[in-house]
């Protein structure tokens, strides 16, 4: 619990399915399967570096600090060019299992739709017109507002890899209160974010440098384009988890912030849904 990197781990919530031998077996069949989809680097607009290498880091990520199982049900927000549900149609049990991912991005859920929901018919993808300035300036559907076409108790677990990295503060909750409702009990989110604890990077040089945005709580890595890297005040999110009704099973920072200590960049949450929250 005083480690640098380890922030909170309460492993009776959260357990993997898959020894770390197996996870690794696996990611290594995925990063030799030549004839998974990777779409021309030209149309990919969810960052830097190896397409299907990051994606298979993150599906290690999913089952060993997120449980994620073979059979569940899955939602990923934010799912951009498929870079998490590539390697996921490796993992996912084709007859138990489901996908859905949703994006403000058109093109990116036309390119998935074409090249993994063809292939993989338990993966679906859908365009939300959600406005955002950086991906969908003109877009329909307010994020303070986003209210997603699933029932209650729709998916088991729930993946916001760089979300709230390009949300404001003020749709971090509504966010978190929608997927808490799709969530059922005992689902598990799965986030990435930048989260500014000062103590934590004491004399080191970070990979990104962010400044406060007024009083707080965002932090903006360039202040002329806001949403490209928004980090927030430690705290800020886990509030808003517990307000939405998870309990934090596992708080990890990365090494954006500097050093090694890490084995990823940005911070991860693993929330664990256990009530219907706070109104």
């Amino acid at each position: 619990m005083n480690s640098p990197v380890l922030i909170k781990d309460a492993t009776s919530l959260v357990t993997s399915p898959l020894g770390s031998e197996r996870i690794a077996d696996l990611q290594g069949y995925i990063g030799r399967n030549r004839f998974l989809p990777v779409p021309p680097s030209e149309d990919n607009f969810v960052g830097d570096g190896d397409y299907l290498a990051i994606g298979t880091e993150f599906l290690g990520h999913f089952i060993d600090l997120g449980g994620l199982r073979a059979h569940e049900r899955v939602l990923d927000v934010g799912c951009g060019i498929g870079r998490m549900a590539v390697p996921l149609t490796q993992y996912l049990d084709p007859d138990t299992a489901r996908y859905v991912g949703i994006d403000p991005a058109s093109a990116g859920i036309q390119w998935c739709t074409r090249n993994i929901g063809s292939v993989y018919p338990n993966f679906r993808f859908m365009h939300l017109d959600i406005a955002n300035a950086l991906y969908n300036p003109d877009g329909y559907i307010r994020g303070t507002e986003i209210a997603l076409p699933f029932a209650n108790g729709s998916f088991d677990f729930a993946i916001m890899t760089s979300v709230v990295t390009h949300l404001p503060s003020e749709e971090i909750l509504p966010y978190f209160r929608e997927i808490s409702r799709l969530m059922e009990l005992g689902g598990r989110l799965f986030l990435s974010a930048f989260v500014i604890a000062p103590d934590r990077g004491e004399g080191l040089i970070p990979r990104v440098v962010f400044r406060r945005d007024g009083e707080g709580p965002a932090w903006y890595g360039n202040p002329q384009a806001p949403l490209a890297a928004v980090a927030f005040d430690d705290g800020f999110l886990d509030r808003a988890l517990e307000t939405a009704g998870f309990e934090i099973a596992l708080k990890r920072f990365g090494h954006w912030r500097g050093g090694n200590g890490a084995p990823h960049y940005q911070d991860f949450f693993v929330a664990v849904k256990t009530s219907r929250g706070v109104s």
